[in-house]
């Protein structure tokens, strides 16, 4: 059998004429987990809602509405859709493309072209009609590689709507626990106010009596008049932190005079890994969209690379071609066609190697992001846990400081009632007693703070097993258009 010549030149362009693709190779590794001393056992599992642990009404009002309000998670969610759009766009490239197309216009056929006389050099209408058909065949698998690039993508902005969703919680946390911070902290300078306006009382009765002299009493209201400066300050630190709560759930001043004073069980028991756990990169939200960008950025390569070699497409129409209006829809003027289409690369002046160079690139830098975010995640969560056991320690000893600073007081005012000492030291010891009530307060805080740290660290209430922000697993939607 005799070999078509337009097929034979067909074939030796494409196995010839080709641009050469560069020999351009990835320069980093992704690091691996056996070597980042992961042997704890495997995070326990939080419930999505976390914060219902700590048993606080307020907290439960509160959190959904910074989870359903908050603008940084919705402009998340939004890049989400667009991913997933995007996908769905590759996925229609990859099945046939039908289009309708149709015009009617008045020509002057030339005299001196394939159409004789008497419509060549006349002015006739030309109308067409035509159902169009374009199907890119695909040989070298790069519309698929832009469909799992895309899939990847789209996979990655659902897994950073799951990152944002935690960090937002993080946010929200560590907003509410300033404000029971600033609250307890106000509680303080209540007491403190008390017993320096009980202070002011005992000196000023002991000068009356001509047993003090007026710098005492001038000490001890120089003393309440501070006291009663740090109710003000607590009051003013208390409103900006309720601002910035309102502010995290997308709401305005309205929502200020409903929150009030925190009352979370800062000792809820919450199950809190000693040693990194085995399965942290697996529980991570961001390490898990890094990993989903490095297999976008090899599907994006190969697709890249596939471009060094030659498009073929299969084009049909059919329809309606004529010269006049009268004769548009005859018989006659029906017309069809089948056939391949070839679009080969054969000078380009570097721009597909210049390509291909940038997918790689984009592979390197996804590497790099996806290795910081390890040992990102692992720091975090070392380091959270360390604070974890350390403010458990010093919250002991914080307490008893505070119970022998309370003691100590007490038995210097007394003596100081008794005239049997000084107000100096009755001064000394409220001091003292003042400086470790606040100590105490932000231990407590912080020790509250730090363990949810860790609980988010972990990967918080996020389930990798299904799809953000609906009930369909991520590994279901992952493949179910294959």
């Amino acid at each position: 059998m005799r070999k078509s010549p337009t097929l034979a030149l067909v074939s030796a362009l494409m196995l010839s004429a080709c641009v050469d693709a560069p020999p351009t190779t990835p320069q980093l590794k992704e690091v691996q987990q056996t070597d980042l001393g992961l042997d704890g056992t495997a995070s326990p599992q939080y419930p999505r809602e976390w914060w219902k642990a700590f048993k606080d009404p307020q907290v439960d009002r509160l959190a959904p509405m910074v989870i359903a309000n908050n603008p940084t998670l919705l402009g998340a969610l939004a890049k989400l859709r667009a991913a997933q759009a995007e996908l769905a766009v590759n996925r229609a490239e990859d099945r046939p493309q039908v289009t309708l197309d149709g015009s009617e216009q008045r020509i002057l056929f030339s005299n001196d072209y394939i159409i004789p006389p008497p419509f060549g050099g006349s002015y006739r209408w030309y109308g067409s009609l035509t159902a169009d058909m374009s199907w890119d065949l695909d040989f070298w698998g790069k519309q698929a590689d832009l469909i799992a690039k895309a899939r990847n993508t789209a996979l990655a902005n659902a897994l950073d709507y799951e990152a944002a969703h935690l960090a937002l919680s993080g946010a929200f946390a560590q907003a509410y626990v300033d404000l029971l911070l600033n609250y307890q902290n106000g509680d303080i300078a209540d007491a403190t106010v008390a017993e320096r306006t009980e202070i002011l009382s005992i000196s000023q009765g002991r000068f009356d009596a001509g047993l003090e002299n007026g710098s005492a009493v001038e000490q001890a209201k120089s003393l309440l008049s501070i006291a009663k400066a740090d109710q003000l300050r607590y009051a003013a630190a208390r409103e900006v932190d309720i601002h910035a709560i309102a502010a995290l759930a997308g709401q305005g001043a309205a929502l200020y005079g409903t929150i009030t004073k925190p009352m979370p069980d800062v000792d809820a028991a919450i199950p809190l890994p000693e040693k990194l756990p085995a399965d942290l990169l697996a529980r991570r939200p961001d390490i898990l969209a890094a990993k989903a960008r490095i297999e976008a950025s090899i599907k994006g390569r190969e697709a890249a690379h596939a471009d060094f070699y030659p498009d073929i497409n299969l084009e049909a129409l059919a329809g309606f071609q004529s010269i006049g209006l009268a004769n548009m829809f005859t018989g006659g003027a029906f017309t069809m066609g089948i056939g391949p289409a070839l679009h080969l690369p054969i000078f380009d002046a570097g721009k597909l190697r210049a390509q291909y160079a940038h997918a790689t690139a984009d592979l390197d830098s996804s590497v790099a992001d996806y290795n910081g975010a390890v040992v990102n995640a692992i720091k975090q969560t070392a380091d959270a846990m360390t604070e974890v056991k350390s403010l458990a320690a010093q919250r002991i000893r914080q307490e008893e400081a505070v119970k022998s600073a309370g003691r100590a007081y007490e038995i210097a005012r007394e003596r100081y009632r008794s005239g049997l000492d000084t107000q100096l030291p009755m001064l000394t010891a409220e001091s003292t007693l003042l400086q470790a009530r606040q100590q105490l307060a932000g231990v407590v805080a912080d020790g509250l703070q730090q363990r949810i740290t860790l609980l988010l660290t972990v990967g918080g209430g996020f389930n990798p097993e299904v799809a953000p922000g609906s009930d369909t697993k991520i590994a279901k939607q992952d493949n179910s258009h294959d």
